[in-house]
């Protein structure tokens, strides 16, 4: 999907130095993990952030990753939707909510562990790091009103976009 709408602020063109290393970060934290479900955490947290433009290409790189469209439409209500995730999913979609709203300061304890009792040191170590990358990438987005296929890169980059290949 492509725009007219022009961003508020062009911060990736003014911070070049910020959007590489952001980038790096996004594509060392996904290494390893499941595509489909790295597609899932990055749609709830943009869902949270009200991310337009970063849901646009999350939805769109979930559904190339194998996503359903069931699935997708469904992530916000994930809670209710019994059955539709496995237990590591919603383990991983309930630490994606903890880290992006820190509602009570911090990530509770039966959060964390759930999660840890899913996935490997290693992993939980990527899953944090893709979270704080999505929640950075949100924050930036949104602030600087970056309109919905807009692209990223500053000029002179490489066009390619935060969900593209590694």
């Amino acid at each position: 999907m492509t725009t007219t709408e022009t961003s508020r602020l062009p911060f990736y063109r003014l911070a070049p130095g910020i959007y590489g290393p952001l980038l790096a970060l996004t594509r060392a934290a996904k290494k390893d993990l499941d595509p489909a479900l790295v597609e899932l955490l990055l749609i709830r947290a943009s869902q949270l952030n009200h991310c337009a433009f970063c849901l646009d290409m999350h939805v769109t790189d979930a559904r190339k990753a194998g996503e359903t469209d069931e699935r997708i439409a469904l992530l916000s209500a994930w809670e209710e939707a019994t059955g539709l995730y496995s237990p590591k999913e919603r383990a991983a979609l309930a630490l994606t909510e903890a880290v992006t709203q820190l509602t009570q300061g911090f990530v509770p304890d039966e959060v964390y562990d759930r999660a840890a009792a899913h996935f490997e040191e290693a992993e939980l170590v990527r899953l944090l790091a893709l979270i704080t990358a999505i929640n950075s990438w949100n924050r930036i987005n949104v602030a600087a009103r970056i309109p919905v296929g807009a692209s990223l890169a500053p000029t002179g980059a490489a066009r390619i976009p935060v969900g593209g290949a590694s």
